[in-house]
């Protein structure tokens, strides 16, 4: 038993796995600090909560628009180099924008275009995400259990250190030290030690396009999944975060809702962790139990209890979610062949993305109609039924955890199957 333990420890813990793990946690946390830094920075130029929203909807509206290109270039040219140039354009996009700030008084323009150029760049960043994880890592889901948890605190760390360093000193250090963040996070990358590898690369952008199209439509528990995410993310996780702020500093204060954010990350750590130890035979049915936690968190923000019940339900809630994040991904990366995941996730992640700004767009309008309360407790209500559906929907439950590895890649040619790959 000992030895079959180190076996796989020592399988897992590879200087690949160490360094991609490197890279990912450093660009979550550079990601989770733009927000802060972007909405000081604004505010502090005189552009107002207008110009935030502006700049941070260019971000996502490109992101969304260009990651199913991404996609395509990931499977076309191998997902690293594309991660490389991704995080080298987001450092200079970042450092321009710090020493902009510190010499002088950026103008809307200029910031929006960064930000267009920037959610461009994470659209070519964040295919290669899924893609690289079953070339670092043999036991694909204790890699995802893992990235999780550095996932879950990279997402308390990055705005507790952006918040902190506009404290005590400005925007632009943020902004630099953002830089530094995929300076680093591009070293580690460029360190993996990968197989050579050649691709076929005559066909076109387009017809790219239609095979990972094809890929994600013939999978009816893939689309099933990003069909309940688009109720879920318009309805309910779009619109939390703006509402579920209100409340929670109607009832408790400023710093109770950056509390509340804190204990779903704590509770993403904790989920992460328990996914690395569980290793259901159905790995998205055991998720979708996992997700009747996630309703605990707009329920929370609507009755707004005492601020220690009301940590505990995000932090249940944080639970629920990453359990599901882990057993989706790997799912998705054991169910699709190799050459083609880089596609079949650009589709996957666009039709997940692309929900949340018409939630977030909508919560305005429908909080001033029916009130935010009312607006949260409807949110708990279809979190619950979105989890429902996802343990009733026959392709979603029956799919089996896979046995094998998926048709590898050519530039995995020649690498020895891992011998975890036909364990059940």
């Amino acid at each position: 038993m000992v030895s079959t333990t180190a076996a796989v420890k020592s399988r897992f813990r590879t200087g690949n796995f160490t360094l991609y793990f490197t890279a990912r946690t450093l660009s979550v946390v550079g990601d989770t600090m733009i927000p802060v830094a972007m909405a000081v920075a604004m505010l502090g130029l005189g552009h107002g909560v207008s110009g935030v929203g502006f700049a941070l909807g260019a971000w996502m509206g490109a992101f969304a628009l260009f990651v199913v290109f991404g996609g395509v270039f990931s499977d076309r040219f191998h997902p690293r180099p594309l991660m490389i140039g991704a995080d080298a354009v987001r450092c200079l996009l970042q450092a321009g924008l710090a020493a902009y700030l510190w010499l002088g008084h950026p103008p809307l323009w200029f910031i929006i275009s960064g930000a267009v150029l920037g959610g461009v760049a994470t659209a070519m960043f964040q295919p290669g995400v899924s893609s690289l994880v079953p070339q670092v890592a043999e036991d694909t889901q204790r890699a995802n259990g893992v990235l999780r948890v550095s996932q879950g605190i990279a997402t308390m760390a990055g705005p507790a250190l952006a918040g902190l360093l506009v404290a005590v000193t400005s925007a632009a250090t943020v902004f630099a030290v953002d830089a530094a963040t995929f300076a680093v996070s591009a070293a580690c990358l460029a360190a993996l030690r990968l197989p050579r590898f050649e691709v076929d690369r005559s066909a076109s952008t387009l017809a790219n396009l239609r095979t990972g199209w094809v890929e994600f439509r013939s999978r009816s528990w893939m689309w099933g999944v990003i069909l309940i995410w688009w109720v879920l993310g318009v309805l309910v996780w779009g619109p939390v975060t703006p509402l579920g702020a209100v409340s929670v500093m109607e009832a408790h204060g400023k710093a109770a809702f950056g509390y509340a954010e804190s204990a779903f990350g704590a509770g993403c750590v904790l989920g992460g962790l328990v996914a690395i130890r569980i290793r259901p035979s159905r790995p998205l049915f055991a998720g979708g139990v996992a997700m009747f936690l996630f309703p605990l968190m707009p329920l929370a923000a609507a009755l707004v209890p005492a601020l220690p019940l009301l940590l505990l339900g995000y932090g249940l809630s944080g639970v629920g979610w990453a359990f599901w994040g882990v057993q989706w991904a790997t799912a998705v990366q054991t169910q699709i062949p190799a050459d083609r995941l880089g596609r079949v996730t650009a589709y996957e992640i666009a039709g997940s993305v692309l929900a949340i700004p018409f939630g977030q767009a909508l919560a305005g309008p429908a909080s001033a109609l029916f009130g935010v309360h009312r607006l949260l407790l409807v949110g708990a209500v279809i979190s619950a039924c979105c989890a429902a559906a996802l343990i009733l929907a026959p392709p979603i439950r029956g799919l089996p955890r896979a046995r094998v590895l998926p048709e590898r890649a050519p530039w995995e040619e020649g690498r020895r199957p891992p011998a975890c790959a036909s364990r059940s």
